[in-house]
């Protein structure tokens, strides 16, 4: 018998400084009654949510960053998401940040089961960006500035019938994010995003932003055997286009489901949770083809080393 998952993608556009959380909670709850309504099992949200993209601007008071970040969760505003899960029968999971009790500070996405309950929890561990203020760019991106890599790694957890892994944004480019949830015999990933359209360290790849994004999720799913659900916030948000293209991913490598605006939209699939098994069986079989005692230089070194010269023997 097969494993259905329906699963939403839950596309959100852009949201200003000005917007409050409730005004943004809003317009998530619409999104979940959308999704219920179409018999979804599981909301994917983006990444940070609740809030504007606010590492585009440099900021030096700590009570105006701490502004942005969420001190506990539920939270007043965001409680009305949770009791929505449990009434609808329908599980969520949305990024935010995070200041935890000690003062840390995170990039965060939480997995929330159809009960309302708090199932999973992922920081986000590649920080793209910069630290210092780089005034001459046309906005800036402070994550590593605003945000502690993440203290924990890739997650799987049961959930919602199989075995669901969270990423974060800049993840998707890597391919160990995958991997690490691959080895967890992961089938869900689930994966938000605010990704600018132009880089300016690098203006030249702005023309391939979609292409990108698709590429290392297309290739993520495949190479693992896994479904993804790519999930952007999107549109110009305080004048900085993002990209959109939220995506539902088949362990196949092909999209079967994408997003067509730049605002709020939500992707619907019905996703087989037992389609991974040809290929975690079959040419990802892992236990079979992987040679471990071969890929030590992956973990044991940082940069890259161009080769020396030297025999072929």
């Amino acid at each position: 018998m097969s494993r259905i998952v329906t699963v939403g993608a839950a596309q959100m556009g852009p949201i200003q400084r000005a917007d409050s959380r409730p005004q943004v909670v809003r317009r998530m709850l619409e999104l979940m009654r959308e999704a219920a309504a179409h018999r979804c099992d599981l909301v994917v949200f983006p990444e940070l949510t609740l809030t504007t993209f606010f590492p585009r601007w440099w900021m030096e008071d700590q009570v105006d960053i701490d502004a942005f970040f969420e001190r506990s969760m539920p939270s007043n505003d965001t409680a009305p998401l949770f009791e929505a899960a449990a009434r609808l029968g329908i599980g969520f999971s949305f990024g935010y940040a995070e200041l935890t009790p000690e003062g840390r500070h995170f990039n965060t996405a939480l997995l929330v089961d159809k009960t309302g309950r708090q199932v999973g929890k992922y920081r986000k561990i590649h920080l793209p960006g910069h630290a210092r203020h780089e005034p001459w760019r046309a906005f800036q991106h402070l994550e590593k500035r605003y945000f502690e890599v993440g203290d924990r790694s890739w997650g799987v957890w049961p959930a919602l019938g199989g075995h669901i892994g969270m990423m974060i944004c800049n993840d998707r480019r890597w391919p160990e994010s995958y991997r690490m949830m691959g080895l967890q015999s992961v089938e869900m990933i689930l994966l938000g995003y605010n990704t600018p359209r132009h880089n300016p360290p690098a203006p030249d790849h702005d023309r391939l932003g979609e292409f990108h994004n698709q590429l290392v999720m297309q290739a993520g799913a495949y190479q693992n055997g896994t479904w993804v659900v790519g999930v952007a916030k999107c549109g110009v948000e305080e004048g900085c286009e993002m990209i959109g293209g939220s995506s539902i991913i088949a362990p196949t490598g092909e999209v079967i489901g994408q997003a067509l605006t730049q605002g709020d939209e939500l992707v619907v699939a019905r996703c087989d949770l037992d389609l991974t098994k040809s290929y975690k069986e079959s040419i990802f079989n892992f236990a079979m083809h992987r040679q471990p005692e071969h890929y030590g230089r992956i973990v044991g070194q940082r940069g890259a080393v161009a080769p020396e010269g030297g025999s072929a023997d």
